[in-house]
This record gives C-alpha cells, structure tokens and sequence, in this order.
C-alpha cells in the first residue's frame, strides 16, 4: 500500500513558494528584452532549468533557439558553449581528450567543452551515433570519463539540443531511447506578424539589447530544492499514472479507435518527468500545489517524443499530439 501523504500547510506553503518564486518573472521579462515573442521557448528553458532535466527543441533555422540559451545564460551569470554538430565530429571534440606533454613526459586532461553549465548541442541529428551517445551519457550520468579518471560535471548542467525537421539528407536521427533521455521535446513555429515587425526593428537598432545578470548559478540550486516542495495530491500522482498508462494500453480507458495508431507507450520516465515538469511549472505560477491544468499544459512537451507509432499512422498523417488529445480528452481529470 502507498502510505498517504501527511496533512501540510497549504496555504502557507503557498505564501513560501509565491516569495521564492518572485524571480522567475524577472527573468521571463528580461529575456523578453532580447526574445521577441517564444514565450513557450522560455517557458520550457526555465522548466527545464528547475526540473534538472534537458530539452530538444525542434524548428527550422532563425527562430531564437541558440540567443534564447545564450541569453539565459548571461542572465543567470552562468557558463555557456555551443557545439555545432557535424558528421565528423568526434566523442574527443565534446568531452575531451588526453594530451601528451613533453614538458612534464605525461598525459595530461584536456577538458571539452561540455564542461560548462548551459550546452547548446545545435543540429544534434547531424551528429554520428557514437557523439551522440558521448552527449546523451553525460546528460544522464552528469559525469565524463576520460582516460581512467571520471569527472563530475558541473551545477546547474542544461543541454539544449535543436534538430531541423526540413533538411533530413546526411542526417542520423536519434534513436527512441536516445530520445527518451531528454526530459522535454518543444516545438518551436513561426513568430506572429506583430512580433517579427518588432525583430526588424530591434536589429536595425544601432545596439542590440544587452541583458542584465539577474541571479546567480546559487539561486537557481536552491529553487531546485524548493520545487520539490511544491505540493502534488495522491489524485494527481494517479492521473499522470492514467495518462502515461493511456498510451500503453489505450483499450483499457477506451481509446479503441488509436489503439492500432500506437507502437509503444511512454516508459517510466514519461511519468517521472510529468510530475517533475507539473510541479515546475506551478512554481512557475508561483503556485504551492500542482492542479490538473498544469500537468495538462506540460503534457504535449514531455509525451510528444515518448510514443512510437505504427507506419499504419504515420500512413494516416497520424502525429503523437492527436494521441495526447486523445487521451487528455479521455483520462478521467481529478
């Protein structure tokens, strides 16, 4: 039996997370300085950043993704490096290597540069398996072995990796359980008409918008502790169960008529990752407890690169979101 959570304080918990939570929104504004419009881009970037998870987004060329990272980095004070991913990239390129010197007659530690705080791993699909597997092995152990020496990566340690779905020639897509390391896939579309008016202007400015250092790597540890304070009720917890079980076996909530849409379900850590993410995203709302909406609002986010389909799908231009609609629509809310 699963013991019962004990009774707690919600409305004072909720007056600790409103106060710990007051900064998110001055990083949202601030980023706004420099990104027009891509709220949901942020959005998923902070989600990510306080649940300890990654995020593979996903969109073609020139939409913010390497100046949305870069920016939280500056914003945060944190360290930053970019990786541009090619067919010829090796293992060595990301993590580092071992140097002979002359100097001292032995092999000395070169480090790559995944040692940094924000990794920005642009065009990840561009990459051969073996680099690919190099990144995705520090992202879930947050370590790098080189050599005989293994070496802890730092705090906070966010990888955000973009793929562009319009050029898949000379590319090796990642596999499902590669996939499955990272905690969110965003979608990233086209800015609004208004919006990309106000992207003109910005760079026809003599100087592009600066931004301003907000917090410190340290706050941004403590808020990770303070998310896991955030209230989630046993109803909750049973309805991301529902959710992620939906999709493995959709009969039982009858879903019939998608039941032959759908290869696999999502594993353990789709239901892992949803609480993580819910419970992040009402510290977001500078809410002390998790509502259905917020577990609703995420779902897309971390379910959508979790569901294999059937080529019996894909025939029918059935994509992972109609599934999640689906269910949604069908999985009993609390």
């Amino acid at each position: 039996m699963i013991e019962e959570k004990q009774n707690i304080d919600i409305d004072l918990l909720n007056e600790k997370i409103k106060q710990k939570s007051s900064f998110i929104s001055t990083i949202s504004s601030e980023m706004s300085k420099v990104i027009v419009g891509q709220k949901n881009l942020i959005e998923s970037l902070l989600i990510a950043l306080l649940s300890d998870g990654h995020i593979l987004l996903e969109g073609v060329p020139g939409l913010a993704k390497t100046l949305a990272i870069s920016t939280l980095s500056k914003v945060i004070e944190a360290d930053f490096s970019r990786l541009q991913f090619t067919p010829d990239l090796l293992p060595a390129d990301l993590i580092g290597t071992l140097i002979y010197s002359q100097k001292s007659e032995e092999f000395i530690i070169k480090k790559g540069p995944i040692f940094t705080n924000f990794v920005l791993a642009d065009e990840i699909n561009r990459a051969p398996a073996k680099v690919q597997s190099a990144l995705l092995e520090a992202m879930q152990e947050r370590q790098v072995t080189i050599g005989d020496k293994t070496y802890l990566l730092d705090k906070p340690f966010l990888v955000m990796a973009t793929q562009n779905p319009i050029e898949q020639e000379g590319t090796y897509p990642l596999p499902e359980a590669q996939l499955d390391r990272f905690m969110l896939k965003t979608i990233i579309s086209y800015p609004k008409k208004d919006e990309e008016q106000l992207i003109i202007r910005q760079n026809l400015l003599k100087s592009f918008p600066v931004p301003k250092k907000i917090i410190d790597v340290e706050t941004i540890l403590k808020a990770r502790e303070t998310v896991k304070e955030v209230y989630m009720d046993a109803k909750i917890e049973k309805y991301i169960v529902d959710i992620v079980f939906a999709t493995r076996f959709p009969k039982e909530f009858g879903l019939d008529k998608i039941s032959h849409f759908i290869g696999f379900g999502a594993s353990p850590r789709a239901s892992i990752n949803l609480a993580k993410a819910s419970k992040s995203y009402a510290f977001i709302k500078s809410r002390g407890f998790v509502i259905p909406e917020d577990v609703r609002a995420i779902c897309y986010d971390v379910m959508r690169h979790r569901i294999g389909l059937t080529y019996e799908a894909e025939a029918e231009n059935i994509t992972t979101e109609d599934i999640i609609t689906e269910i949604l629509n069908k999985v009993e809310v609390p």
